[in-house]
């Protein structure tokens, strides 16, 4: 034991200090203008194509020419259509608000100090935590939204909510475990700690997960702001520019380009296990 002169609250600034903060607050500000820009060029499109219409639609010289109806107006009764694989989004849905809510209160308790670095695994203990936890923000949202596609088989909904994505990520990790602990390596994560997560999520998450799809299931839904036609609305054939696979991906790049910067400082941290902020 060596006496420090420096106070136990501080000695891990050492470990949290960051070189390179000028080129971090750099990307930050680049990511910020570029979200601002796509957002206000999109927003700028969707208002002159509304008002474009809204002023067709209102012309009294042009009503009685109209005898069929013209662009969004063709598609208003079929926005609202129930999709094919209706309980797979309606899980995704809820799969989604679990994550969001487990991501904000960990950054909330990470702000506010009760999560400190000193303490090892606390943020991915907590985190797991919160992810079982949430299990009900996860059923009421995926009921909602199987309701609103006029779905009906809430057992299946419960079990594809409770079991599918964190089955696929859980299954992914013993897999991975089971090389390390081929290789014998003391980063393997011990058998107790794998049943322990096994029980935790069988035991809370599920059960959780019911009680969100039966609260979602007893809420109430409003109205509908048109009526969906009871025959589907023949799509005509698109021009190669509005192929599924070509829109994904001009839509991908865009906002790849944007967080592109901060992923690369987050992939860095982890690699070379550096704090981020």
């Amino acid at each position: 034991w060596e006496h420090s002169p420096i106070a136990g609250a501080s000695r891990w600034d050492l470990y949290l200090y960051m070189g390179d903060d000028q080129v971090h607050w750099f990307s930050i500000l680049n990511s910020l203008v570029i979200v601002l820009l796509l957002s206000g060029i999109v927003a700028m499109i969707m208002v002159r194509t509304l008002r474009r219409d809204l002023a067709e639609y209102n012309s009294v010289e042009e009503k009685e020419e109209l005898l069929e109806e013209s662009g969004w107006k063709l598609v208003h009764a079929d926005v609202l259509r129930p999709p094919p694989l209706a309980a797979w989004l309606a899980t995704t849905i809820g799969t989604g608000m679990q994550v969001l809510c487990m991501s904000f209160i960990s950054i909330a308790c990470a702000m506010l100090g009760f999560l400190s670095p000193a303490n090892r695994g606390s943020m991915l203990t907590v985190s797991l935590l919160l992810f079982a936890l949430m299990g009900v923000a996860a059923g009421y949202c995926a009921a909602l939204a199987y309701k609103a596609f006029k779905g009906a088989q809430w057992k299946s909904l419960t079990l594809l909510t409770a079991f599918l994505f964190p089955g696929i990520v859980l299954g992914v990790m013993f897999v991975l475990n089971f090389f390390i602990w081929g290789q014998h390596s003391s980063g393997a994560v011990p058998f107790g700690t794998m049943f322990a997560v096994l029980c935790i999520w069988f035991l809370i998450s599920f059960p959780l997960v019911w009680v969100g799809v039966w609260l979602g299931y007893r809420g109430t839904l409003k109205d509908p702001p048109v009526k969906t036609n009871m025959v589907p609305r023949v799509i005509p054939s698109q021009a190669w520019y509005l192929h599924p696979l070509f829109t994904m991906l001009i839509g991908g790049i865009l906002p790849f380009g944007a967080v592109f910067i901060e992923l690369y400082f987050i992939m860095s941290s982890i690699w070379l296990q550096r704090f981020y902020y």
